[in-house]
């Protein structure tokens, strides 16, 4: 196959991008409009292979989406591109409204053209995959309470409002149009190249710093964790094996408090970055920097994914605890500097410029 994939720059985006180069023989289009949160940094190691490209575009504009479908003639489209900070969403989300929701109308339209036009083999195996959050449903009440994919929706923030919005239409234009779609909704990636304004990443960088290591309110915020590598994965099988028209929600089964990961992450960092090694006093604690701070506004209480219908239709399930998961996370942090560097001083961007120029 040769896959479409919008926002491979980004966090989930570019774990999808390796694991595709990588692990498979298909070919990839990264489309990207590299905005702060894309860095193509996060897919130098697939760079150069002769089943990649990437083209620097807009998901909004919709001659240049129809000009790559043209262009590329993709047999599925991966579509991650997003806006996705829920604080970010708060300050201003007049940029959730344009790239969540205009953004996914206009590659449903460039979709839709190019896939009516195609050879009726190669429209009846197209698929779009759209990728979306497990925020579009609210938070959960009851302490055993689930996602499941017939959930109904209701979104708390601009952000998860948004991304509700997103999921709607995708919907309509397989119900109105017949487009080939998928859904997913996924519950809290974390892992390799995730940008620091992030909880884990921010966690991290911030203990190896020496600085704050801010938690909203009391920190009884509680989230599904999903490793991002096992996510990717979890994005492929659906998009190769699962049924047209369907919701497969995706979670990693790691039910976690926010101060239970702050104060696991702590543990690790004693235990693999000391700080005695930075000039602290030999029995000094990363946890002695946990500082909690006002909460902030519509913050949802719990998130927990049922993620048996994708384990018992399409066998996938995570290869990750949150243990291993969390490990491997703090272990790439503190082994890549160069790559985490460069996004707090702004050098990565210059990537966007020399794309740009």
């Amino acid at each position: 196959m040769k896959i479409l994939v919008t926002g491979g720059a980004g966090f989930i985006g570019s774990a999808v991008v390796r694991h595709i180069i990588k692990d498979t023989d298909d070919s990839l289009v990264n489309v990207d409009i590299l905005t702060y949160a894309g860095n193509l940094n996060s897919v130098v190691e697939v760079a150069a292979n002769s089943r990649y490209s990437f083209e620097q575009a807009d998901i909004c504009d919709t001659t240049a989406m129809a000009a790559l479908f043209e262009k590329h003639q993709p047999d599925a489209v991966m579509h991650l591109a997003a806006e996705s900070h829920v604080d970010r969403s708060i300050d201003g989300p007049a940029a959730f409204i344009q790239t969540n929701i205009v953004g996914t109308y206009a590659l449903l339209e460039a979709a839709r053209n190019y896939w009516k036009a195609l050879p009726k083999a190669r429209k009846q195996a197209f698929r779009f995959h759209h990728i979306s959050t497990d925020e579009v449903y609210g938070d959960l009440h009851g302490t055993d309470d689930l996602f499941t994919e017939t959930t109904p929706y209701a979104p708390s923030s601009p952000y998860s409002a948004s991304k509700a919005s997103s999921d709607h239409l995708v919907r309509a234009w397989h119900r109105t149009y017949g487009l080939p779609v998928i859904v997913t909704n996924c519950s809290n990636n974390y892992g390799p190249y995730h940008f620091p304004e992030k909880l884990i990443p921010l966690i991290i960088l911030n203990a190896l710093a020496g600085k704050p290591l801010p938690v909203y309110g009391k920190g009884n915020q509680v989230r599904d964790w999903l490793y991002v590598e096992d996510h990717a994965r979890a994005l492929y099988k659906v998009v190769t094996e699962g049924k047209v028209g369907e919701t497969y929600n995706i979670g990693g089964h790691n039910e976690k408090q926010n101060i239970e990961v702050v104060r696991a992450i702590c543990e690790l960092m004693d235990e693999l970055a000391p700080m005695h090694e930075r000039g602290y006093s030999l029995n000094t604690k990363h946890a002695t920097l946990i500082t909690y701070v006002k909460d902030r506004p519509g913050h949802d209480l719990r998130y927990a994914i049922d993620a048996s219908k994708i384990e018992r239709e399409l066998g996938w399930k995570p290869e990750e605890t949150f243990g291993s998961g969390l490990r491997k996370t703090v272990q790439w942090y503190l082994n890549n500097k160069d790559w985490w560097q460069a996004v707090l001083d702004g050098s990565y961007q210059l990537e966007r410029l020399g794309q740009e120029a």
